[in-house]
């Protein structure tokens, strides 16, 4: 259902080293480069997550309640790409563990205030 998603940045130089080596190991790359647009996938027929400077040219800011998702093949990755987020600039919104009985998980901000989650279900 979902195509792409896209979450502004200030500086698509710092935010595209920063996806780039955290989902890297999720078996993402970009895939479409515009200038003031990135997206990041592992194909054009697949989810992507697309970073932007806002085309009203006005400053980024993070929304409140807003959030993306990036599924991890394991609860090990989970662990792993937090480390890793954390290295590259990120924030902890709550590390890794257990939600629900089915459900592990960590929240994370990125260098630009952008709230995601890492997650593994079952």
């Amino acid at each position: 259902m979902i195509g792409y998603v896209t979450i502004g940045v200030r500086d698509m130089n710092d935010a595209k080293a920063f996806y780039a080596a955290l989902l890297a190991p999720l078996g993402a790359k970009p895939i479409v480069d515009i200038g003031r647009m990135i997206l990041f996938g592992s194909g054009r027929d697949k989810p992507m997550l697309g970073i932007c400077l806002p085309f009203d040219g006005q400053p980024m800011h993070p929304g409140n309640g807003n959030m993306f998702a990036l599924q991890a093949p394991s609860r090990e990755d989970v662990d792993t790409l937090y480390a890793k987020a954390i290295e590259l600039g990120a924030t902890s919104e709550g590390e890794p563990g257990p939600r629900t009985p089915t459900f592990y998980g960590c929240y994370l901000r990125d260098p630009d205030g952008n709230k995601f989650a890492l997650y593994k279900m079952g």
